[in-house]
């Protein structure tokens, strides 16, 4: 491993790519903390202090790499941009004209181009949604005359309309001459950025505690790197084989011995951040009302708000499992496999070719997938399991989000850097088995 890392920077356009991939991080990071024109910082740290608004600003924070703490021209992150994809990913396959046109040629860039349009209008949204939910969760304006002073209105909307496109840029930038997946680097980048700060608050929060927090904390980080590894790099090799093909007298037997593998969990971590964002909705939205005890308001707000409790948790889980299986199947459509298969003469052995096979691959990618929808549910739960063994070991001392190991790196966190890790090493294997150097994986 060390001898590999020698080779890469020895490299001279490796090294260059890793430098430009470290340049690039720098500037982001910097960017993040230049804070939008009018903030009011007492609003805003009502907020950030707010526990309803806990699990609302924790997913915002996690796409914009810390932006949000500091309401910076980068708090809207590249959330904008990552929900536009989606939008598009579910809108192919029900749109003829869509579908048509992935499948022309340079059909995928003209779909990423308007996958950059509807950045502009969701990160518009997404700018307004934010001011708002957050001034009503702070019970003051956190920036002062927005709405009511045109001017103003307008250059904190274009401030950080701006910052979504300059994001998405360095992410870009970072594809095309750097080492790895831009979005997902800065993505990663970020949540990096806030783990040291975040392990500095758990162990000061409970200094009687700090041992035990320590421990748990890092027991969870190891088992479920393993996990997370051994799902995501886990899938089911499906046997494919292709007639033979007369070319002048010779005959060519074609593809023997190829497979189609289906990944156990296909669709990352995107459930997870869906299931998140929506579970704490409610409680945003009710918040804004300012519900009294006794009404069911704040039955509301005190369920899913505190990101605590069996009722928060069990729905966690169950949106968690139940996005995964819809993605799935909509990620795993767009491929066509069997469409594919079928033009390019190739079959499954024992499965009539069109229809049946197409039946065979959903049932079977169904059947996968209720192993990688079980893992990403039991990952997103992990800090109500920690908070249920707290409750049993210290039944005296109440358990805050500030005080969960477990609420150090989230789930979606914890599987965002390995993938990343996963992918970046990857890249990194194929750089220098080209250039006649070993690899890092073995």
């Amino acid at each position: 491993m060390l001898q590999a890392v020698r080779n890469a920077i020895r490299v001279p356009d490796v090294r260059n790519k890793l430098l430009f991939t470290f340049f690039i991080l720098v500037v982001y990071q910097f960017a993040t903390h230049i804070p939008v024109v009018g903030v009011d910082e007492t609003a805003l740290r009502s907020v950030l202090e707010s526990q309803v608004a806990g699990g609302f600003v924790g997913v915002l924070n996690l796409l914009s790499g810390g932006a949000v703490s500091n309401f910076s021209i980068l708090a809207n992150g590249v959330y904008p941009y990552i929900t536009a994809s989606i939008i598009f990913n579910l809108l192919t396959p029900v749109i003829p004209g869509l579908e048509a046109l992935q499948r022309e040629p340079g059909g995928q860039e003209k779909l990423q181009r308007y996958t950059y349009y509807l950045t502009i209008p969701m990160a518009v949204l997404q700018s307004i949604g934010q001011i708002a939910i957050f001034s009503g969760l702070g019970g003051a304006a956190i920036i002062p005359g927005f709405g009511t002073d045109v001017l103003l209105t307008i250059s904190v909307v274009l401030t950080m309309v701006a910052g979504t496109m300059f994001a998405v840029w360095l992410g870009e930038l970072i594809t095309e001459q750097g080492i790895g997946n831009g979005i997902s680097i800065i993505i990663f980048a970020g949540i990096v950025a806030t783990a040291p700060l975040n392990l500095a608050n758990l162990l000061q929060s409970n200094p009687e505690r700090l041992g035990y927090n320590l421990i748990i904390f890092l027991l969870i980080v190891i088992i479920s790197v393993f996990a997370i590894i051994y799902i995501q790099e886990g899938v089911r090799r499906i046997p494919v084989q292709y007639g033979k093909r007369v070319r002048g007298n010779k005959q060519y037997q074609m593809g023997r011995g190829q497979y189609i593998p289906l990944k156990v969990n296909p669709v990352g971590m995107i459930p997870l951040i869906f299931a998140q964002a929506i579970i704490v909705f409610p409680a945003v939205i009710v918040s804004l009302f300012n519900p009294q005890p006794g009404q069911l308001g704040y039955e509301i707000q005190q369920a899913f708000g505190n990101q605590q409790g069996l009722l928060y948790w069990g729905t966690f889980f169950l949106m968690t499992v139940a996005f995964t299986f819809f993605y799935a199947d909509v990620m795993v459509g767009q491929y066509r496999l069997a469409e594919t298969l079928q033009r390019q003469g190739g079959f499954i052995p024992g499965i009539r070719p069109g229809k049946r096979t197409e039946d065979y691959i959903i049932r079977t990618t169904r059947r996968i997938t209720f192993v990688g929808a079980l893992f990403l549910g039991i990952i997103a739960v992990v800090p109500g399991i920690v908070d249920f063994i707290n409750q049993l070991i210290f039944p005296l001392e109440a358990t805050t989000t500030s005080n969960n190991p477990a609420m150090v790196l989230s789930g979606a966190g914890l599987i965002i850097v390995v993938g990343v890790v996963i992918d970046t090493l990857r890249q990194l294997e194929a750089q220098l088995v080209m250039r006649n150097y070993e690899g890092f994986m073995r």
